[in-house]
């Protein structure tokens, strides 16, 4: 496959991955859903995670359209986005819920929501604002049908790892416990810290480079 960029799809694996955090989010859902059962269950993580995953690929493909309506550039998208990736970065290094994610007035209102697998399982707690912020960046950047096509593979596949990982909650919560939850957890923020650097980083040096040449 021509213009296959092995970085890029590690980069949008890993932001998407660490953005979804299925394994801080899967204590939550697991007390979403705790009147449920097993078969349940498993229907509203299944719609969830195509609510999810549609709402995902259409901001994915609508990124550049919405960028030029608005008149914004990918660069001043990738400081923003990159401060709100920071802010959840450091929220899941302190193994905190971002309330970018989910409040407690929505966790509240879902317990009583007949359709807790539209909201806020699949949005906001799984396609949150920071995970459509990351695909609509990432897909600005894939440059070829290639890697477009390999992009949107990758949020395909994320979500279905996200869909194992929320289905085996159980599981997972018992066998590593709070504690090993929190490590995996925070690890993960650390990784989301320095992706959200690098976009930081990223934005102000195009912008920066492109006021000296304006103005030189």
């Amino acid at each position: 496959m021509e213009n296959f960029d092995l970085s890029f799809v590690l980069l949008s694996f890993s932001s998407l991955f660490t953005l979804l955090n299925p394994i801080g989010t899967a204590p939550i859902v697991l007390s979403l859903t705790e009147s449920l059962n097993p078969e349940e269950y498993n229907k509203v993580i299944k719609k969830s995670i195509v609510v999810a995953c549609l709402i995902l690929l259409l901001f994915a493909m609508m990124g550049n359209i919405i960028f030029t309506f608005y008149g914004i550039t990918v660069y001043a998208f990738k400081i923003a986005g990159g401060i709100l990736f920071l802010r959840i970065g450091i929220n899941m290094l302190e193994a905190k819920v971002s309330r970018t994610k989910s409040t407690p007035k929505e966790s509240e209102e879902a317990s009583e929501n007949d359709d807790i697998a539209l909201t806020p399982i699949g949005i906001p707690l799984i396609a949150g604002p920071g995970a459509i912020t990351s695909v609509m960046i990432l897909a600005a950047q894939a440059n070829s049908f290639d890697q477009k096509v390999i992009f949107y593979l990758n949020i395909v596949v994320t979500l279905f790892i996200t869909f194992m990982i929320l289905k085996l909650g159980k599981k997972l919560t018992r066998k590593l416990g709070t504690a090993g939850l929190r490590v995996i957890e925070r690890i993960m923020g650390m990784i989301l810290m320095v992706v959200a650097i690098q976009f930081i980083i990223d934005g102000l040096n195009t912008v920066i480079t492109n006021y000296i040449v304006n103005f030189s």
